[in-house]
């Protein structure tokens, strides 16, 4: 029967449809290992025949020397930091941390000086500078921060009702500015590892540089700011206040360190401190002044006596004073008092000038003075 025949003798009728060769060909290239070769473990025999055992111990030793430990762990992820930002807080804090590290900022001392670009206030704490003019900035920590650590330069508004606005540059600067980063209103010089980033949520903007160790001999680290937009320009900042916050951070974004100040883009710096410096300490000494000039007495003279009494009196008699009265029986009354009155006033009128016209003033020198039908002692 043809259950009975051997599988090999069997042979295709017709070759295969879509193959270049037939069944059988394909089947004898497919090369499969005998049954007698494979290793079984029974009892106490641990591998077959035929010397297989030698063969696989051999391929384990390879194999273990080949064999990499690490294959399974996964690598670390650094995390890359170009163009990218950690989530920003939607309103800023502004007060000041300095943190474990003692994070401090200190500004060189320039005057008030027309001729300066920039100068630091430290009764306002606000740094007034130029446009586009470097301002430096003193970084100071009482000790070894951790590595790849930076400095994070924000702007914000100072006023409530604009906190929640953008600072950026106005259309007029951006237009003549060719960088990348021609709408960053804060930016970092004589760094080539500056990185601006601008958050894809809230939309502020700000620069980073890495944190430099103090150099041999010094204890602090210079950072230097440009501010490239004038307060007062339309479009940008407006003549709103705005405060720029630096925080010391690690490569992941944890806050090590917050300071912040006010600043005040503008052409005159040493002008505009001094005058803002003056006007704060008029608005301290006011209440005190105020104070002062009411305790104090007055002149007391007595032509100021006469002048301010007979003003006063012209002006009493000038103003006039309406009276509701319920009755008719008391508007009577009351108006026969104020006709009373009038007539009063109108004879003390007429005394006086009677008395003024009477009265003759008598010579200062003491001689005598003439009547009417005598001679004087000339004569």
């Amino acid at each position: 029967m043809m259950e009975e025949q051997d599988f090999e003798s069997l042979s295709l009728s017709q070759p295969l449809q879509l193959s270049q060769s037939s069944f059988i060909e394909l089947w004898d290239s497919v090369v499969t290992p005998s049954i007698s070769t494979i290793p079984t473990v029974t009892g106490a025999e641990t591998w077959g025949t035929n010397g297989n055992m030698e063969a696989l111990l051999m391929n384990d030793q390879v194999l273990a020397e080949r064999f990499d430990e690490n294959l399974f762990e996964l690598p670390l992820e650094v995390p890359s930091r170009d163009g990218v930002t950690p989530p920003a807080p939607t309103v800023p804090v502004t007060s000041d941390y300095p943190g474990e590290y003692g994070f401090q900022l200190r500004f060189q001392k320039s005057g008030t000086a027309k001729s300066v670009t920039s100068t630091f206030s430290e009764q306002l704490n606000k740094l007034y500078c130029q446009l586009a003019k470097t301002s430096p900035v003193e970084v100071l920590v009482s000790k070894e921060l951790p590595a790849d650590a930076v400095i994070r330069a924000t702007a914000v508004y100072k006023k409530t009702e604009h906190v929640a606005e953008v600072v950026r540059r106005c259309p007029h600067h951006q237009n003549e500015d060719a960088a990348e980063h021609r709408s960053h209103l804060i930016r970092v010089e004589g760094s080539q590892r500056a990185q601006y980033f601008e958050d894809p949520h809230t939309k502020r903007q700000s620069v980073t540089v890495p944190y430099e160790p103090p150099q041999l001999g010094s204890e602090m680290t210079t950072v230097l700011l440009s501010f490239m937009c004038n307060s007062s320009c339309m479009g940008g900042m407006n003549r709103r206040p705005i405060l720029t916050i630096l925080t010391l951070e690690t490569p992941d974004g944890l806050v090590l360190g917050r300071r912040c100040f006010e600043v005040r883009v503008c052409a005159c710096p040493g002008r505009d401190r001094k005058t803002e410096e003056a006007n704060t300490d008029k608005l301290l000494n006011g209440t005190k002044q105020i104070k002062k000039r009411k305790s104090a007495p007055t002149p007391d003279t007595t032509s100021a006596k006469k002048a301010k009494s007979a003003s006063s009196a012209e002006e009493e008699d000038k103003e006039v004073f309406i009276l509701h009265v319920h009755g008719r029986e008391n508007y009577d009354m009351l108006k026969k008092i104020n006709d009373g009155l009038k007539l009063l006033n109108k004879e003390s009128k007429n005394k006086t000038k009677v008395s003024v016209k009477q009265e003759i003033a008598l010579p200062s020198t003491g001689k005598k003075l003439l009547q009417r039908g005598e001679r004087s002692d000339s004569d």
